[in-house]
């Protein structure tokens, strides 16, 4: 099914400091959006609005995906999140931190398409293996696999290749040319070699 994300009259303040205001543009299915700024300029705020964790001042975002308007909750079901903010859970098993988020987003766990996707994100093996003992890149990694885990139409990024090294950059790419081919990529980055995967720009001041 085709998605489309309208971003319409959008403002957001906070503390009456204006981070962006009257935003508006559509992204469609089979696309990469970049949205590119310095530090401060609003650009996860952004997409924490577009993913519903936080209300826009004024303004709306739609997500359509075929002919069907999505509710905020029906959003989660849609939506694959790759955030600094995702706390992972160091106690719990690179398996076990899957289980439980499928769990919040109401996805029944299957273990075999977990060791799968671990694998692809380059994790294999590792399931088992506590989180707190990974170094920064393979939690980036297992973000994705959270990410990508529920086969989202939508998948948003903030800062992708955050601590990733040559391999761990390889796999974005390759993430993000898998994903614009069977829905929508939101990205929020400051690296040029990433804005440079996009379709469409849009630059925050």
């Amino acid at each position: 099914m085709q998605a489309q994300i309208a971003v319409k009259n959008l403002a957001k303040t906070y503390h009456c400091r204006k981070l962006f205001y009257d935003l508006s543009f559509l992204v469609k299915n089979n696309t990469v959006f970049a949205v590119i700024g310095h530090n401060g300029v609003g650009k996860t705020t952004l997409l924490r609005v577009i993913c519903n964790l936080v209300p826009a001042t004024s303004g709306c975002v739609e997500i359509t995906v075929g002919d069907r308007l999505l509710s905020a909750a029906e959003r989660r079901a849609a939506l694959g999140l790759v955030s600094p903010e995702l706390e992972l859970y160091g106690e719990l098993s690179a398996f076990e931190n899957l289980e439980f988020f499928s769990g919040v987003r109401g996805i029944v766990f299957n273990r075999e398409k977990a060791r799968e996707i671990l694998e692809y994100v380059g994790l294999k093996g590792r399931g088992h293996d506590l989180v707190s003992t990974f170094s920064s890149g393979m939690m980036q990694r297992l973000k994705f696999a959270h990410a990508l885990f529920h086969d989202p139409q939508i998948l948003v990024l903030d800062e992708p290749a955050s601590n990733m090294d040559g391999e761990g950059v390889a796999l974005v790419r390759e993430v993000i040319r898998h994903q614009r081919e069977r829905g929508i990529v939101i990205m929020a980055t400051n690296e040029q070699r990433e804005a440079s995967y996009a379709d469409q720009t849009l630059s925050l001041a």
